[in-house]
């Protein structure tokens, strides 16, 4: 039985380093596109020599991911951004991409495609990022009936932009959350890339959604002092009115560095809280068990303490 070939849009990525690394130990034969093979080579030092193979692509040249989904058994979609750029919006990553995508997996012999959203995901939602999400859904299970959406809470690991967050900020005396009060549902990034494993390899579950988070829900607010608790540094957390962190994000918004915080972001911590749903599948569905955030975040965070790579002063 030949080796079943694996097309991961986002590859390279947060995600996407961690799938890679399950995919090839199953022995799936990975290709990834990027923008820039050559910067991502380390990739391949993963697995054996020709288990992974990197393609050049942009996203407004699809010809050559075409190509390679339609030699794919399984497509998996882990694109996504968090904030717009000028050249980057949310319509044409969140939901032009899994457009394009879902179509060309109905016109060949791809088995399943994966596409990963989040939770939140609305079409009534006043965050352009939220309704995006959803429209990319929309588009890949009306696209194509074996498409499966994962939506995760927000994913937590070595090198994820919200322990880290939080850590570099924690050399004030005080640590400033908006939303302070929004719950949510952290999850770990090889929780995440398991599931997509057991989602791929799961039969009958084409056409369905799973909503999955860590086995603990807390507040930003709570997380926050548990990651000051971690790095052994007593921080005053307070709350940042939102009519402020609406200004600031304004502000922010005229700079050229990556924003800390958007209006839209804004608008997703005055909705529902992020947190799995009755509504759907869930981690239980796939038979995984979620590590706790909290403990887990210990053997990364160490870097931040004094002492650590990162530590101030």
């Amino acid at each position: 039985m030949k080796n079943q070939i694996c097309t991961i849009l986002g590859g390279g990525g947060f995600i996407g380093r961690y799938l890679v690394r399950n995919l090839t130990k199953k022995n799936y034969r990975c290709i990834i596109p990027t923008r820039n093979a050559f910067q991502k080579g380390y990739l391949k030092t993963q697995a054996t020599p020709g288990a992974i193979e990197l393609i050049n692509w942009s996203s407004d040249n699809f010809d050559r991911v075409k190509e390679a989904i339609k030699n794919s058994d399984v497509v998996i979609n882990l694109i996504g951004i968090l904030y717009e750029t000028r050249k980057q919006k949310f319509k044409d990553i969140h939901t032009g991409i899994p457009d394009v995508v879902s179509k060309v997996c109905a016109e060949t012999d791809v088995k399943k495609f994966i596409h990963v959203s989040a939770i939140g995901a609305s079409e009534n939602s006043k965050s352009i990022y939220q309704r995006s999400k959803f429209q990319g859904e929309f588009k890949a299970l009306k696209n194509f009936k074996n498409t499966v959406v994962i939506r995760p809470s927000v994913v937590c690991g070595t090198e994820d932009n919200f322990t880290n967050l939080f850590s570099k900020l924690s050399f004030s005396p005080i640590i400033p959350v908006v939303g302070i009060n929004y719950k949510f549902q952290p999850i770990l990034v090889t929780d995440v890339a398991d599931a997509i494993m057991q989602a791929i390899e799961s039969k009958n579950n084409e056409g369905k959604i799973y909503e999955i988070g860590g086995p603990k829900i807390i507040s930003f607010g709570d997380m926050v002092k548990s990651i000051m608790k971690t790095l052994n540094k007593k921080r005053f957390v307070i709350e940042m009115p939102m009519p402020l962190a609406k200004l600031q994000s304004s502000i922010l918004s005229l700079l050229p560095i990556p924003p800390i915080l958007t209006k839209d972001q804004c608008e997703i911590l005055m909705e529902a809280d992020n947190i799995v749903s009755n509504n759907h599948l869930t981690l239980e569905d796939l038979n995984i068990k979620p590590l706790d955030v909290e403990t887990a975040m210990k053997k990364w965070l160490w870097r931040f303490k004094e002492g650590g790579e990162f530590a101030k002063g």
